[in-house]
This record gives C-alpha cells, structure tokens and sequence, in this order.
C-alpha cells in the first residue's frame, strides 16, 4: 500500500474528517471560503478547522465578530462575487440570530431571482446533545429549517459520512445546512476521501424483518445498539440511517415498511411538529396498509433543553428505544405496566403475522 492509500484509508475522528474535507475543499477551489466565530486562529472550539489559516490564509479562513446574522448575511453577499462560503455557527443555539437570513434571504434567493442567483453556502453547526453543557450548546433545531423550503438540510454520523456529505455539500449549488453530532467529533472510523456521497438518500445500515428503526447523526448509534440488544431475544431490527433531513428519503423508508410492517422512529429534538412526525405521516399516507401496529416516536421532550444534570433523562437512550420496538410488536411495555393491563403476547411466528 502506498502512503497515499494508507493516508486515504487510515482510521480518524469525525471531527478531523470533516477538517480534512475542508480543507480539501479550499484547496480544490479557490471559491471556497470559510467563516465563523474563532475558526482561524483558535481553529474553533472543537478544533474542527485547527491549521486551515495558516495554510490557506485569513483571507479564506475568516474570523467574523460575534454576529450570527452578519456571517450569514456577508457570505449571501460573497455568493455575488462568485464565492462558495462555508460558515460555522459554533453552537446550535446560536442559530437563531441568522434565522431570518436563513429563510427569509438565503432560502428565497434562488426562487426570488427566477433562478438567475444560485446561493452555495453551507452552514455547519454543531448540534444536539450529550456533552453535559447548557442550553444554547446541546440543541437540535433541524426541524425548523427542515420546515423551510429552498433548503437542504443533511447531517452524519461517521467520519466517511460526514467527509463525503459535507464534500456534497460544498459542491451543491443550493444552499445546505450541516448539523454536525458534536457528541460524536472524537467517534473514529476509516475515511476513504475518493468515496462520494449524495445529498439525497438514507442508508439501511442493517437488514431486519420485524421492525423498522429510523434514526439519524446522535441516534445512529443508539439504533445500532438497539438492533443489537434486539437480536439477543430473536428481533430482527432493520436501521435506517435518514442522512438527509430535507428533503426526506421516504421511499426508502417505506420500502422496509413494506417488509416489516412496524416503525420506530428516534431524535433527539423534540417531538411536537418534529422529523418522526413528518415521517410517520409521510408513511401512513403512502402505506398505510402495510403497518401492523401504530408507529412509534422516541424523541426528545416537549421543554426547552434542561440543564446537564438531566441530560440523560431527556434525551432517547436505549430503554426506549426497545420499548417502543416493544409496543410495536405487542410485547409487555412501560406503557401496558402503567395502564396495570395485561400486554398482549408477542407473536409466536413474526412472519407468519404477515
């Protein structure tokens, strides 16, 4: 093996993945710039862009002020100059500065024009939980810009995934925002640089006949656990990683519906209004007929993000997640013991339920 391959091939941090993609971006395009608070010379909180100024220059690695709007609306400025900016809000909950520029600037421009203007801006952010911070630094805001047409919305859960998503990204010509699971940055991984990814479609990361768990960026793993966990009593869980949050791969979705006939569906923001309720309904409305039991949500709570001591009691762990799996096949569950009803047995043979 060459050094070469060895270095394309080598294990790495999610994190440093999609450093490295910046940094292949930048050097690959000279219309690419990237900005955001403390992302030059610190290299931003996490390190995630650590010694992209130095090699390519402050005139490309940009240090903004404190100004979550301005960034957003200095790089839909930067786009009619021919740039393709790539700006960091460095915490999820920082977001809501920029939101009017977002969808009432960035979303629109493209339509607004009749399609004289494209917008290639990406927006990374760092989302959801599980680092033990405050409000602000542990939120998941994807459905409101999911709700937001104009945008793509996309995140990852693998360093491959998040190299060659955000790879995607850069390259689209509509406007993209990347959450990136910051519980996740130090999760290795093997990067292979040369594989592309779309913008588009969920993967099955593994195959299942008795359920369908869709899961995406945090909860990807807790689905993998939860297939795991499953298999030991005889439960096949089939896992859906979505990647894309908007526009949803709902096809794919249905098509392991369509096979198992029961859904679980996992995030980390809350549920009201949220992903797992989109995509239930989308499900219900295409293949209703298919569902042997009612779809279940496991999500967030209905508050805002608690303080870090509560963490782990508001976000989906893997007790719910197999209860849910469990409400969905008619095994005893939290819900049958609080009710004090009887549960109804499981199904001697899954398959022949169908």
């Amino acid at each position: 093996m060459t050094e070469t391959q060895a270095e394309i091939q080598a294990e790495t941090q999610l994190g440093k993945a999609i450093g490295q993609a910046l940094a292949d971006a930048l050097a690959e395009d000279d219309r690419v710039v990237l900005m955001g608070e403390d992302i030059g010379k610190l290299g931003g909180v996490f390190r995630v862009t650590d010694g992209l100024q130095a090699r390519f220059g402050a005139d490309r690695v940009i240090d903004s002020p404190l100004a979550e709007s301005g960034i957003v609306g200095t790089a839909i400025g930067m786009t009619y100059a021919g740039m393709r900016p790539v700006v960091e809000i460095q915490f999820d909950g920082f977001i809501y500065p920029a939101f009017d520029q977002i969808v009432a600037q960035l979303a629109r421009l493209h339509y607004r024009t009749q399609g004289a203007h494209r917008v290639p801006i990406t927006i990374r952010v760092p989302y959801g939980g599980h680092i033990g911070s405050v409000e602000h630094h542990s939120e998941s805001p994807e459905a409101y810009f999911a709700h937001t047409p104009g945008l793509r919305v996309v995140t990852a859960a693998t360093p491959q995934e998040a190299y060659s998503t955000l790879r995607a990204a850069i390259a689209s010509d509509d406007p993209v925002i990347f959450f990136e699971p910051k519980a996740k940055y130090w999760s290795k991984g093997e990067l292979d640089r040369a594989v592309t990814k779309d913008l588009d479609t969920a993967a099955v990361l593994t195959e299942g006949r008795d359920v369908t768990l869709a899961v995406y960026g945090p909860t990807v793993d807790l689905g993998l656990d939860a297939a795991f966990a499953a298999a030991a009593e005889g439960i096949e869980i089939e896992v859906i990683d979505l990647r894309s949050i908007s526009p949803l791969d709902v096809e794919t979705v249905a098509a392991s519906v369509r096979k198992t006939g029961r859904l679980v569906v996992a995030h980390e923001s809350q549920a009201e209004c949220g992903i797992a309720a989109e995509l239930i309904t989308s499900i219900i409305e295409r293949d209703f007929e298919s569902l042997e039991a009612a779809p279940e949500r496991v999500t967030g709570y209905d508050l805002p993000y608690v303080p870090a001591q509560w963490e782990q009691h508001f976000l989906p762990n893997l007790d719910r997640v197999l209860d849910a799996v469990d409400r969905t096949l008619g095994r005893r569950n939290s819900r049958t013991a609080e009710a004090g009803g009887e549960p109804t047995p499981a199904p001697a043979n899954l398959e022949a339920t169908r």
